[in-house]
């Protein structure tokens, strides 16, 4: 091999390493530190309410549910479903949520609908469809505006972030849930679904956040419904 063939080759392979290593970065597969809030001296909050009665507060149990969609990594599929629930294998963002919420005992396909025939100026909705509803973003965030705490979207204010809180994105684009893991800055992953390969990852600041709540059930009086199968 000629010297000039062994430079290009070299120059080659290390193109090629700088691409794999861009690819890994831009879908957040290379390994990193990850922290928790006590390593920031930040209080874990947690629900007063255990509304499923399971021994776990609520805040802890809509946790625990994203966190099971994020492992279960359902294919990226927002088509209608009869019934309004699409198979554990199947979702896109809203579904996370609702599937959160199921975990806490909470039926939010039936809570959103509820909300609408209370409050259907506040909803911008020709017609009332429970099946699909509840699966979209906007009528997600006119729902948590009314019956949720409105928290900070500001990613620095890190202690006002708490795993089981509700994140949107932009205008009404995008929708997921907080965890309990950090980076190194303090800010929390969030467990969401985009269709990438991790669905809980560090997406705060690289995202624009338009809503930031926390669903107290304590607070809430005439809209909660149970989980049923």
């Amino acid at each position: 091999m000629s010297k000039r063939n062994f430079i290009f080759l070299q120059i080659s392979l290390l193109l090629l390493i700088l691409i794999i290593f861009l690819v890994l970065f831009k879908l957040d597969l290379l390994p990193k530190v990850t922290r928790t809030a006590e390593d920031f001296s930040i209080k874990t909050v947690h629900s007063t309410v255990d509304f499923n009665q399971n021994g776990i507060d609520d805040y802890t149990d809509i946790l625990i549910g994203a966190k099971a969609d994020a492992e279960n990594r359902p294919t990226y599929d927002g088509s209608y479903w009869v019934g309004g629930y699409p198979p554990d294998d199947i979702g896109v963002c809203t579904d996370v949520v609702w599937r959160a919420f199921r975990q806490a005992g909470y039926s939010l396909r039936d809570m959103v609908d509820e909300d609408i025939i209370n409050r259907p100026d506040a909803y911008d909705i020709d017609v009332r469809d429970c099946d699909i509803d509840f699966r979209r973003v906007r009528n997600l965030r006119v729902f948590f505006e009314e019956h949720a705490q409105v928290l900070t979207n500001d990613t620095a204010a890190i202690h006002q972030w708490q795993p089981g809180d509700i994140v949107i994105f932009g205008s009404n684009n995008h929708i997921g849930i907080v965890s309990d893991i950090r980076n190194r800055r303090g800010q929390p992953y969030i467990i969401h679904n985009a269709g990438q390969p991790k669905r809980e990852e560090d997406y705060l600041p690289r995202a624009e956040v338009t809503g930031h709540y926390r669903f107290d059930a304590a607070t809430v009086t005439d809209i909660l419904i149970p989980w049923t199968e």
